[in-house]
């Protein structure tokens, strides 16, 4: 939520708005990613506390067993696990009896047909990530705008998380609109003081919340842009559940923009992969530059059957999803606040999406080894991995709801908070405290 400034603005009564996102560091990522993965979409971020291997098959094992949770990821999942449920779950997507994909066609190509009806787009493409779909659909933009520079947030994927790809691979250059933690205004698109070609906007912006701007704010922003002579570009790693918020179809949402990536393992359970839809010609131009970048595997018939599952089976669920989060957090704040918790945070309040953002006055570690006992002892997931926040003495975690947490009622979450806070040690932190 934010206030008439576009600063974050206070969800509670218990302490003021604070800054967003999770740290970054440079240690280490692997163990945190396996980890986020395991409950909520990675990045990468580094691990805090213990990162040796005992300790992250400990963690993994706990929240892989516990009985109630509110959301289940692939990656908590053994090999064989993950093997059977793709083979158990492909024959209602596609025709098992059809040749596997070569070099991306077969249930490849299917799947691409899929995702441009699902979007309205003329065409898409798939690629083996995001990130080099991203790369290559805004390198195309420049080639056809003749403008190398690319409008986006600074907590964009692009610029958190690709180590510099955009210029270092791709050629181009990133100015920022804003860099309050939320996507930029139109006014702040017509007053960018240098030209661009292309404005990149992350649907929702993950590093800020998942956060969304309502559809008035979004169509003002797209025209916006169009008034500078740029196209649009829309990260929608996490589209597929921005309808309830926005109130339109996918297809309407879409149409906004010049082109769209959508993720299929994100919000859908699929193994990897991404898609990039648009105009027939950019897309056309994608796939050769697809080919140039090394996405073209062999096969990639497992990823593109998981994509297609994902389509059939959470698609469908995702507004489910998104009004479900809403309960939990309300009834989360509720615990916390009933619990006599000095200061904590929901943002955004009301969450936007199925995913949003909980911050508690305590180290990282501490918060993390809490979620793990209570796992543990209880055979209940509450949370999963807490990272350092900017603000010292408070940590971060990202709760997402799916399939598991629909079946959780508000006295569901009370009980859980309670089992949660009784496993954080006494004195375990302070709460922030105002100047």
């Amino acid at each position: 939520m934010t206030d008439e400034t576009g600063d974050l603005a206070p969800t509670t009564d218990h302490g003021p708005g604070m800054p967003h996102g999770a740290a970054a560091a440079e240690a280490s990522a692997s163990a945190t990613a396996h980890e986020r993965a395991a409950g909520e979409p990675a990045h990468g971020e580094p691990a805090h506390g213990d990162r040796s291997d005992a300790a992250l098959r400990r963690r993994l094992t706990a929240w892989h067993r516990a009985e109630r949770k509110l959301s289940d990821g692939v990656a908590a999942e053994t090999i064989a696990e993950r093997l059977a449920r793709l083979a158990a779950e492909a024959p209602t997507a596609y025709v098992l009896d059809d040749w596997t994909d070569v070099y991306g066609d077969g249930v490849t190509a299917a799947l691409e047909r899929r995702v441009a009806e699902l979007l309205g787009t003329e065409d898409a493409a798939f690629f083996p990530t995001g990130t080099m779909a991203q790369q290559v659909a805004l390198r195309c933009w420049a080639g056809r705008t003749g403008n190398t520079t690319v409008a986006l947030h600074p907590l964009a994927h692009p610029e958190r998380w690709e180590r510099g790809a955009l210029s270092a691979v791709a050629g181009l250059r990133a100015v920022h609109p804003t860099t309050r933690p939320r996507l930029p205004t139109a006014d702040e698109v017509r007053e960018l003081d240098e030209p661009f070609g292309a404005l990149m906007l992350e649907l929702p912006l993950r590093d800020a919340g998942f956060v969304l701007p309502a559809w008035e704010e979004l169509t003002a922003v797209v025209e916006a842009a169009r008034e500078r002579d740029a196209v649009v570009h829309f990260d929608g790693a996490r589209l597929w559940e921005c309808t309830p918020h926005f109130g339109r179809t996918l297809p309407e949402i879409a149409a906004l923009a010049d082109s769209v990536y959508v993720s299929f393992y994100k919000s859908l359970g699929g193994l990897s992969g991404a898609a990039l839809a648009g105009p027939a010609p950019l897309v056309d131009e994608a796939r050769a530059w697809r080919h140039r970048y090394g996405g073209v595997p062999f096969q990639q018939w497992p990823a593109a059957l998981a994509a297609l599952v994902g389509l059939d089976r959470e698609l469908p669920r995702l507004p489910a999803y998104v009004a479900h989060a809403r309960v939990v957090a309300r009834a989360l704040a509720d615990a916390l606040a009933g619990a006599g918790v000095p200061w904590f945070r929901l943002h955004p309040d009301p969450p936007h999406t199925h995913q949003f953002q909980v911050w508690l006055p305590h180290p990282a570690d501490v918060l993390t080894e809490a979620a793990v006992r209570q796992a543990e002892e209880t055979g209940t997931a509450l949370f999963r991995t807490w990272d350092e926040a900017p603000v010292p003495g408070t940590a971060m975690t990202e709760v997402t709801v799916t399939a598991p947490g629909l079946a959780w009622r508000p006295s569901d979450v009370t009980t859980a908070v309670a089992e949660f806070l009784a496993r954080i040690p006494s004195g375990a932190g302070e709460p922030p405290r105002s100047r």
